[in-house]
């Protein structure tokens, strides 16, 4: 039989992993500018690497300075004079730590709570309305799925978390101490 007499192949049929991947990229597209238009919100104040290291420190309460520049990846001369500049803006307080006077712990003054508190509630505002046209049965199978992919993905590191200013939540050790 020639070429031009074969029969086509069938359509072979995507397996459930490529359209749920398939998904997941047009899902994770609407998250990333959720949170990308959420973080501009705070841009005309604060630059995006100073917005990070306020998210740090909003998730970790009273942080070192070494603390803070890991988290972000920094160098700590670098993280230094961003919380410098953070400090002049009065958005951070850096003071002598109670547990031992030679450290230094940073702390966000009201303003610096208010500024993260406004991006974040900008990412909730942005999510509600979708979350809004689906029924409370979607919403429950949504949460499920999205509990179930987070468990199955394991936990993003703190870095890689507070980084990207997605979290404002203290590590689950830190709230036990």
């Amino acid at each position: 039989m020639t070429e031009a007499h074969q029969l086509p192949e069938p359509p072979v049929e995507r397996d459930a992993t490529q359209t749920a991947l398939d998904a997941l990229l047009v899902a994770s597209r609407t998250l990333v500018a959720v949170s990308a238009q959420s973080i501009a919100t705070v841009l005309d104040e604060v630059d995006l690497v100073q917005f990070r290291i306020l998210v740090v420190v909003a998730s970790r309460g009273p942080c070192s300075l070494g603390g803070v520049a890991e988290a972000v990846g920094l160098h700590v001369s670098t993280a230094s004079r961003t919380c410098d500049r953070l400090v002049a803006m009065g958005l951070l307080d850096r003071a002598a730590s109670a547990n031992d006077r030679r450290n230094l712990e940073l702390t966000l003054t009201p303003g610096g709570e208010a500024l993260v508190g406004r991006a974040l509630r900008a990412r909730r505002a942005a999510l509600e309305p979708v979350l809004g046209k689906l029924t409370a049965r979607q919403q429950r199978r949504l949460t499920t799925a999205l509990r179930d992919f987070a468990e199955a993905a394991g936990e993003p590191s703190d870095r890689a978390l507070w980084a990207m200013g997605w979290t404002t939540e203290a590590e689950p050790n830190d709230q036990e101490a």
